[in-house]
């Protein structure tokens, strides 16, 4: 008995010991005994024993491990020589010593699957009474527990694939039925090949894989707009975004690494058997040539993973060019994929057909749905009955044919509302005053209005203007001669020309009454606009600021063309007028009184 005690000592002695600058081997050797008695057993020698590798904390033992395997905790030792013999196991499929480390750390259940079999195997004395007896010396000896597990690995049958699926992210179970996925395809070929490959997936799918957010918000756009029949690549990948958004943090987390690559590879599978070379780099070079930057690609491939599989001769030039055919440019194509990947669907290009029909139906110009569907692609996804609904809501209001036309070039996304979305717009403009032939003229004039948002858009537009002194009396007739203010923005655009009359001498109270006047003031660029003509008026003209409180549409006239040469022609008679009689005239009305009968030629 003391000599097998010396004997196991021995022996792990051996085994922890490192053979620098050697390959891993598995070999009989000749061990002599402290009681001069010889053993012959297997050794692994592994290429360098890594510290990390008895450096981590136990493991953490199955929830289904055995009762009889939970009597004792694996010890720091014993988990250390399971994950040296799992290193041990890879290098010897040809993975890289660093790599080999790193998988074996990172994949605890696959070792303490390996532990638990060897002690099982140990517990009803079973090793020579299975095809392990194959592996060893035939002289009869126990062998070491690092050869067990060794052997134990070799005896999955699953080339290593196990723990390095697991060390990326998947669970044992889904690692388990992957790996027996990828060994039974002709097309898997070696472990290293496979690590190489998960690698390259990851950089194009998750390069700089914080995007804030974008591709979440993309991700929910598509699925929120979506109403036809879909077909087997979308349907994947709205499963695909259910896993994502099942997990805490929801589809926000589409774009991280860590988050979404396994659910991506248990969704798509068959990423792991596509060549490198031949296939996933050309679609690569594809979207180089259609103009998608190299940072935006992966936005392409998480949002449609499957045209990753999509041959580019085959399938993606001819859907290319059916998409084409109808107004649209190639140039136009690469900004089309990016803001909607599943154009490239089956299901899409049929839907789109569908499209064209029902707007030609509707006499609406090709080239005006072709401009609304280059600027929002999202539209493809809407059923023809979808789009019927709200184009019977614009009819309502005069809204036909090329009149049509124009409103959905210019803003499409009025397309992807619902009809009581855009029925409580015309409520809300009802409500301030508005006429239902008003709103037409409006819904004509500035679409954009009736996509806008009632709480976070138009009431704050309104609010701002009632905050600098504007009556609740007078919004109609603002909103009558200049809808477009609903769609400036408050900070950049409204309050610093509002402040920039005040800032040359204009009260609050004298800014409101000359938007009541004529609120088009609101929409004037400062250093276009209001800036130069301000200063002509006050260093050239020499009048008063206050001038433009009486006529304020002073600012719609064309300095160039109409100020300066009317002044100067005023200024060479020593003639004063106000504002109005100046510039409310026509060109013969202001020769006749003040030029003679002729228009004067300003001085140069």
């Amino acid at each position: 008995m003391r000599c097998i005690q010396m004997f196991s000592h021995c022996l792990l002695s051996n085994l922890s010991f490192a053979v620098p600058n050697s390959k891993p081997q598995l070999f009989p050797i000749r061990f002599s005994c402290h009681c001069n008695t010889f053993f012959y057993c297997n050794l692994i020698r592994p290429e360098q024993v890594c510290h990390k590798l008895r450096s981590y904390a136990p493991l953490v033992p199955l929830a289904a491990r055995s009762s009889s395997s939970k009597r004792t905790e694996d010890t720091e030792e014993v988990i250390a020589e399971a994950r040296e013999a799992v290193s041990y196991y890879l290098q010897e499929l040809g993975v890289s010593h660093k790599e080999s480390i790193e998988v074996a750390l990172n994949s605890p259940n696959y070792v303490s699957m390996l532990i638990d079999s060897v002690r099982e195997l140990d517990e009803f004395s079973l090793w020579n009474s299975t095809d392990f007896e194959k592996a060893y010396d035939p002289v009869p000896a126990i062998p070491p527990f690092k050869s067990k597990v060794y052997l134990m690995a070799k005896q999955k049958g699953d080339k290593g694939m196990l723990p390095f699926l697991e060390s990326i992210g998947l669970t044992l179970s889904s690692a388990t039925h992957l790996a027996r996925y990828l060994s039974s395809n002709s097309l898997f070929q070696t472990l290293p090949t496979l690590i190489n490959k998960v690698k390259y997936v990851k950089k194009i799918f998750f390069a700089n894989s914080d995007d804030g957010g974008h591709i979440a918000r993309n991700a929910r756009q598509m699925m929120m707009h979506l109403s036809i029949s879909i077909d087997e690549d979308v349907q994947q990948t709205l499963s695909f975004f259910q896993k994502i958004q099942a997990r805490r943090g929801g589809l926000h987390l589409l774009g991280s690494q860590d988050a979404s690559f396994r659910h991506l590879i248990e969704s798509f599978p068959r990423l792991l058997l596509l060549p490198k070379e031949s296939h996933m780099k050309r679609l690569m070079v594809f979207l180089d040539d259609i103009g998608v930057v190299e940072g935006c690609k992966r936005q392409i491939l998480l949002l449609f993973p499957p045209i990753i599989f999509y041959d580019i001769e085959k399938d993606v030039r001819p859907r290319l060019q059916a998409i084409l055919k109808d107004g649209l440019e190639a140039k136009d194509f690469g900004q089309m994929l990016l803001k909607y990947p599943w154009i490239l669907s089956r299901s899409i290009l049929q839907n789109y057909e569908n499209i064209l029909i029902f707007f030609d139906d509707e006499k609406v110009p090709k080239i005006s749905v072709s401009q609304a569907i280059k600027s929002c692609p999202l539209l493809l996804g809407l059923s023809v009955n979808k789009l019927k609904l709200v184009v019977e809501q614009l009819g309502d209001f005069g809204i036909r044919n090329q009149k049509l036309g124009k409103v959905i070039a210019t803003s499409p996304q009025l397309l992807l509302q619902k009809p009581q979305e855009f029925h409580q717009i015309v409520c809300f403009l009802r409500d301030l005053g508005l006429d239902d032939d008003i709103i037409g003229r409006i819904l004509g004039r500035c679409p954009e209005i009736f996509a806008s948002s009632i709480g976070r858009t138009l009431k704050r537009k309104l609010n701002f203007l009632m905050g600098i002194g504007v009556s609740r009396s007078h919004l109609p007739r603002i909103i009558r001669k200049y809808p477009e203010f609903f769609v400036c923005d408050i900070h950049r655009a409204l309050r610093p020309r509002m402040m920039y009359l005040m800032h040359v001498g204009l009260s609050k109270r004298e800014v409101a009454l000359m938007v009541c006047r004529f609120s088009p003031l609101l929409g004037y660029s400062i250093d276009e606009v209001l800036k130069p003509k301000v200063e002509f008026l006050m260093n050239s003209m020499g009048k008063p600021i206050s001038d433009v409180v009486e006529y304020p549409r002073y600012f719609s006239y064309s300095l160039e063309k109409k100020i300066k040469p009317r002044y100067w022609v005023l200024n060479g008679r020593n003639m004063e007028c106000s504002l109005k009689s100046m510039l409310g005239k026509n060109d013969e009305e202001f020769a006749a009184e003040f030029g003679k009968g002729k228009m004067l030629v300003p001085p140069l």
